[in-house]
């Protein structure tokens, strides 16, 4: 037995009796196939190569693999090329680069439930080891694609109905069967299959020409921003035209161009402030283990209210859902069963789970069967009397252990539980509508709420496939606060002539799903004036207030609901420009004494963002100055999953220190000084910028608001 150590991690070889090398990866936390493990994982094949008594090799790893990079020519032309044959043995993650060289390899045996793919395109690369040309050659040129331009992930099971891996063994059979097979393949009884030059899978040349072709044409739809996906594309094709080794000198040229591009920078920084919302100071690092929550209750059966339940029971938890009246429950009752019937229509679930996991909810109109809940979520509308009613019966009829947390977007948390004397349980669960479908859920203390509850409300978060962001509690809480400028500023240029239509597409243009308009059609004028009326309550002196919106209102408009909002809807909900709104923008004007200003009628796409993106900004800046939110990486993280920033700009802060702090503290500074207060910079930003230094660097006594 030997093994190579490096300072990046170690390799750890044994040969059996049987003459079979086992080499065995160790690299913590993640087991990642960095430079220093390929170089450990190349010294320890060359001697095996030259050691007599091995006649065959298994790859396997400590625990899971994660993206990785190294040159093509030591996958290609030492471990594909070997004298001796090798086999891939796999469970739990074999991911990029772990992927890649299981497929180098001569043959792949997995569990049922190990997850293969490659990941790269999320973090704005494309496979590097040689995956772009061996997924296609083993399961066909449609499904390799797939699983590159969408990051698919695939299950052990599956990945052997593809070709991907030869067999599936339990895990306890998994590196005895992996020795087995090597030694057959040495013998010839298995066949010694190098996956570079398998031809069988790749469809015909013209064939693969249409396939590739219709993958351009949708990734150009699908991410008209990006320009990787394509290259991952055209690096393909030129496997297929000009043979894999053509193909793979071309991977490796373009994945070192990719390597330093700015997307790649933002997606790759992205990806860790979404694996680190779950580590808060003071609180997850404190010894604290999560309490068994079993039954959880939901008051409302709204929108909002249904899509929790939906979350909470595929998540295996029992759920009561409390409606006021028999129909309202039968609704919210249906509205759990049909989001549920989606994932049956698309292949995603069983109809027996789908029985299985509807069984789980029970309907209920009264309080009594709250008796041995562990959690109650209250979903119910943005009515601050109504909210404080129901904490108040809720002490009443849960028991003593039972965490009461609110859905509230915008309420103060204090406001809400005053009439109770449980502060100590109360807590926000600010689900993001749709809420089985958006990822992200902010949970929201007080200084009341003791770290157990903080830690509970994170597990049950993991549970159910959520990215937690943990902030402190004010009016709007990080996420809404953050974003209440957004509309606020695109209303004002609108007043002061800035075309509304150009508006909405300077900012899709910039890669927002919508533009800001179009997104309060969406989610209803109701919605959007009860948001904005938090804000001119708490913040005054900072917020611009238009009558447009409820001008719109007076003539029933609503937005999409009723046809009719700042857009004109047809049937199919297709949003077309409405050449009446120029009446609404005018009376509004008028109302509030404002005049158009002819430089606001020219601006530059860039000017429209800017405009409207760095008052968010600014507000960002208050929040981290306050410690609502402990890092920058949490409102980069909050804003790509919570209001639709573009991920390949890294979040709302990472695309600030972009521009500079010195630069966007000029141009509010200049703006506010021509339009008033709403623009002014806060003191954080005015700080940062005479210091030089960025927006999203650490506050020295920056600390969690506990």
């Amino acid at each position: 037995m030997g093994s190579s150590s490096t300072p990046g991690g170690r390799i750890a070889m044994e040969v059996g009796d049987d003459g079979v090398a086992l080499m065995t990866i160790h690299n913590p936390p993640v087991n990642s196939l960095s430079f220093d493990v390929f170089r450990s994982l190349k010294e320890n094949y060359e001697e095996a190569l030259g050691r007599d008594d091995v006649k065959a090799i298994v790859i396997t790893v400590e625990k899971e693999q994660r993206p990785g990079y190294m040159a093509v020519e030591v996958i290609t032309d030492i471990f594909e090329a070997a004298r001796k044959p090798s086999v891939a043995a796999i469970d739990g993650l074999a991911m990029g680069g772990g992927l890649e060289t299981a497929m180098a390899c001569h043959a792949r045996i997995s569990t049922p439930t190990a997850q293969l793919g490659l990941p790269e395109l999320t973090l704005g690369l494309i496979p590097g080891l040689g995956g772009t040309q061996r997924l296609p050659r083993l399961v066909g040129l449609s499904k390799a694609l797939g699983m590159m331009l969408t990051s698919e992930v695939v299950q052990g099971d599956e990945a052997c109905s593809w070709g991907l891996v030869d067999a599936i063994v339990s895990p306890d059979d998994l590196v005895n069967t992996a020795r087995r097979w090597a030694l057959d393949i040495l013998d010839r009884r298995r066949p010694w299959v190098a996956s570079l030059y398998k031809n069988d899978k790749i469809e015909p040349l013209g064939e693969a020409t249409e396939i590739l072709k219709f993958a351009r044409a949708q990734a150009q739809k699908q991410a008209p921003h990006l320009q990787h996906p394509l290259v991952c594309i055209d690096v393909i094709e030129e496997g297929i035209v000009s043979g894999p080794r053509a193909g793979l000198f071309k991977e490796a040229e373009a994945f070192q161009e990719l390597l330093y591009s700015d997307t790649s920078k933002s997606l790759v920084h992205i990806f860790f402030a979404q694996s680190g919302t779950s580590k808060v100071p003071g609180i997850t690092d404190v010894g604290l283990v999560p309490r068994r929550v079993n039954k959880i209750a939901i008051l409302g059966g709204g929108l909002l209210g249904s899509g929790i339940a939906t979350t909470l029971i595929l998540g295996g938890y029992q759920v009561i859902l409390k409606e006021v009246d028999d129909k309202s429950l039968e609704t919210g009752i249906d509205r759990v069963r049909a989001n549920l019937q989606s994932h049956v229509h698309e292949g995603k679930m069983s109809q027996e789970k789908f029985e299985k996991t509807v069984s789980l909810l029970k309907g209920v109109l009264n309080y009594e069967n709250f008796k041995d809940v562990d959690m109650v979520i209250e979903a119910v509308i943005e009515n601050v009397s109504l909210k404080q009613q129901i904490f108040s019966d809720l002490e009443n009829y849960c028991p003593p252990h039972c965490i009461l947390a609110s859905n509230t977007s915008t309420i103060d948390l204090n406001l809400i539980g005053n009439r109770t004397i449980s502060q100590d349980r109360i807590v926000g669960a600010h689900f993001f509508c749709p809420a089985h479908v958006l990822p992200l859920l902010e949970i929201v203390h007080t200084k009341q709420t003791p770290p157990q509850v903080i830690v509970d409300l994170l597990d049950i978060g993991k549970n159910i496939g959520k990215t937690p962001v943990v902030v402190g509690n004010c009016p709007g809480f990080a996420v809404n606060r953050m974003f209440f400028p957004y509309t606020q500023a695109s209303i004002f240029l609108v007043e002061r002539g800035t075309d509304l239509y150009e508006i909405d597409g300077a900012i899709t243009k910039f890669g927002m799903p919508m533009g800001p308009f179009r997104l309060a059609d969406l989610v209803g004028f109701h919605v959007a004036i009860a948001t904005s009326m938090q804000f001119v309550q708490n913040f005054p002196e900072r917020t611009y207030n238009s009558m447009l919106i409820p001008l719109l209102q007076e003539d029933k408009r609503e937005g999409e609901t009723t046809r009719k909002g700042f857009y004109l809807y047809d049937e199919k909900c297709k949003a077309s420009p409405d050449p009446e709104l120029s009446k609404y923008i005018e009376k509004s004007r008028c109302i509030n004494g404002v005049t158009i200003d002819p430089k606001l009628m020219k601006l530059a796409e860039k000017d429209i963002v800017e405009m409207i993106f760095f008052p968010m900004v600014n507000e960002a800046c208050r929040i981290l100055a306050e410690g609502i939110a402990v890092n920058a990486s949490d409102l980069d993280a909050a804003a790509v999953m919570g209001v639709g920033f573009p991920p390949y700009r890294g979040g709302i802060m990472f695309w600030a220190d972009s521009l500079g702090s010195k630069y966007i503290y000029s141009k509010l500074e200049e703006w506010s000084k021509i339009y008033g207060e709403f623009f002014k910079p806060c003191a954080y930003l005015a700080e940062r910028a005479a210091k030089g230094t960025p927006l999203s660097s650490p506050k020295e006594e920056a600390t969690p608001q506990l």
